[in-house]
């Protein structure tokens, strides 16, 4: 039950977001080896001023705080990041210094929806 939550400085057209919501769910299901009818997707769209990183060039920034249930391998989280990065990075022109990923792992139960509670992940990355 994940919340992926983006900011950013991109404006973005009601339709760039659906299919900027489509894709990272694609790439999310696809990483995490999961289905996407759990995946929250938030795009919040920020002025150049509320949003700064360090190493930051010029264009757009984007950061993502992936809100994900613990048990995760490094490796899967390491690989939606990075497919995460290049879509964005390819489709939107933000350059790689200006995006920032952010993972915060929470118990499965701690993830809710009307319909159902999350469960736990096993060590290997599998549903238990």
């Amino acid at each position: 039950m994940p919340l992926l939550q983006f900011e950013t400085t991109l404006s973005l057209s009601d339709e760039e977001k659906t299919a900027f919501a489509d894709r990272v769910t694609d790439l999310y299901t696809t990483e995490m080896a999961t289905t996407a009818g759990h995946v929250a997707v938030s795009i919040r769209e920020r002025e150049t001023a509320d949003l700064h990183l360090g190493r930051a060039v010029d264009g757009p920034l984007l950061f993502l705080d992936a809100e994900i249930r613990r048990g995760r391998s490094f490796e899967r989280k390491r690989a939606f990041a990075l497919e995460t990065m290049d879509y964005v990075g390819e489709t939107f022109d933000v350059p790689d210094e200006n995006m920032k990923i952010v993972f915060t792992e929470h118990p499965g139960e701690a993830m809710m929806g009307v319909d159902r509670v999350g469960g736990e992940w096993g060590e290997n990355g599998d549903k238990e």
